[in-house]
């Protein structure tokens, strides 16, 4: 009897120890990575990380926004292991690690009532320079612009200013708002605004008023005109690490997913544009 009580003691405690080990393995095999940056790029990497969440339910990723900006001071100190950029690396910033996870174009958005459909890249400078201040001076209705521009750091505001301000800079009785979304809902809300958000947020969004893109030298700002060429206003959405991430790494994993067909295909259902579309169009 004595035997047989030490003998079932014996088999409860390995099975106690057992399921420690696995829980504990369990624990182990958990990884977690924090993405962090531009306002552009976080409601896509959002969409990605809950597929991701699936697939590899111990591969945790936190995002965090702040402006792609914050997005390399984040990964400097160390308290992301990937930034997030809307605007292309600078002179400064050439030392780290980069990858294009995509491509998206910027757009010009006014109300859906105000009459205007197609401006020049010089109208939409002049307007944000304040040359032009009245909605009459470009076929619309005689009213006040009033210009909302992206805050000073953002990678949406340094690629207007790169694509379309050159030399010239945005007026400083601009309204600035922090985010494509605050723009996107200004602009819906004042038939005598104009705003610049990223191409992908243009389109009709759930719960919130329409907004109008619009075409810059007669040429409509879509997908294909932006894969051809012939829309200009459009920028590379970066990650950026402080070094390359070793393969097999948390962080190279979430990236290869990015980068696969699963998910560039999320992107393009999301109004990005697929990098690897523009290599195909390349090639061709």
């Amino acid at each position: 009897m004595k035997r047989l009580i030490i003998a079932a003691i014996v088999i409860i405690s390995m099975s106690v120890l057992s399921a420690c080990a696995e829980n504990g393995s369990s624990e182990e095999k958990t990884t977690r990575v924090i993405a962090a940056g531009s306002t552009s790029v976080h409601p896509y990497v959002e969409i990605l990380v809950e597929e991701y969440r699936f697939l590899y339910p111990n591969h945790i990723v936190g995002i965090q926004g702040g402006g792609s900006s914050a997005g390399i001071r984040a990964v400097r100190n160390e308290i992301a292991e990937i930034g997030m950029l809307s605007r292309s690396l600078t002179e400064e910033e050439q030392d780290l690690w980069s990858v294009e996870i995509a491509l998206d174009g910027l757009a010009i958005i006014i109300h859906p009532d105000n009459p205007v459909d197609n401006l020049s890249i010089q109208q939409v400078r002049d307007i944000y320079t304040r040359s032009i201040t009245n909605w009459s001076e470009v076929g619309g209705h005689d009213a006040r612009i009033h210009i909302i521009a992206r805050e000073e750091g953002s990678g949406t505001r340094g690629a207007f200013q790169e694509l379309v301000m050159a030399d010239e800079f945005i007026s400083q009785r601009a309204v600035v708002q922090n985010s494509n979304g605050a723009i996107r809902q200004l602009v819906s809300g004042n038939r005598d605004t104009i705003g610049f958000i990223s191409l992908g947020l243009a389109e009709p969004q759930p719960g919130m008023s329409d907004v109008k893109a619009l075409s810059l030298g007669g040429v409509a700002p879509t997908q294909k005109n932006v894969l051809s060429g012939e829309y200009e206003l459009f920028r590379a959405f970066l990650f950026v690490s402080a070094k390359e991430p070793e393969p097999g790494s948390p962080t190279r994993h979430f990236i290869d997913f990015v980068l696969s067909d699963e998910g560039q295909e999320i992107l393009m259902a999301e109004g990005l544009i697929s990098i690897r579309g523009r290599v195909n169009d390349e090639e061709d």
